[in-house]
């Protein structure tokens, strides 16, 4: 006859302690430089004084203004 088996009992498992939670990563960014309006006016003159020259300081010095102002624009703005 055959020998009745025993059915085998678990342990009972012990209680695992939970590891810390690491906490979340912070996310780092990279600030824009920042321009003050004093070293945005003259990055316009240099770039105005640039246009004049270019053209031998003749013609309206308002055009090159307005085109220093838009190239200066135009940088600050891909940054």
């Amino acid at each position: 006859m055959k020998k009745p088996v025993a059915a085998k009992v678990a342990a009972p498992k012990k209680a695992v302690a939970a590891a810390p939670k690491k906490p979340a990563a912070k996310r780092t960014t990279v600030a824009k430089p920042t321009v003050t309006p004093e070293q945005r006016f003259c990055m316009i003159a240099e770039a105005a004084y640039f246009h004049a020259e270019r053209r031998g300081f003749r013609g309206d010095p308002v055009q090159d203004w307005i085109a220093a102002e838009a190239e200066i624009a135009a940088l600050l703005s891909k940054k």
